[in-house]
């Protein structure tokens, strides 16, 4: 039992996982900001550049 309380302090006390779940969180809300981005833009962005290379061959 007081092995078992042992492991159990030592597992509480690690922080070895830590910095990765945050960097996994930051990763996820930077994604989503541009995937937000890119589907509120994009359509406007794509429609105008696609004009502007379309005159410029015309």
């Amino acid at each position: 039992m007081k092995k078992l309380m042992n492991v159990v302090r030592r597992f509480g006390r690690d922080e070895a996982g830590t910095t990765a779940i945050e960097y996994g969180l930051i990763a996820t809300f930077i994604a989503l900001a541009v995937i937000s981005s890119i589907q509120l833009l994009g359509t406007t962005l794509i429609t105008d550049f696609y004009d502007v290379v379309l005159a410029a061959f015309n």
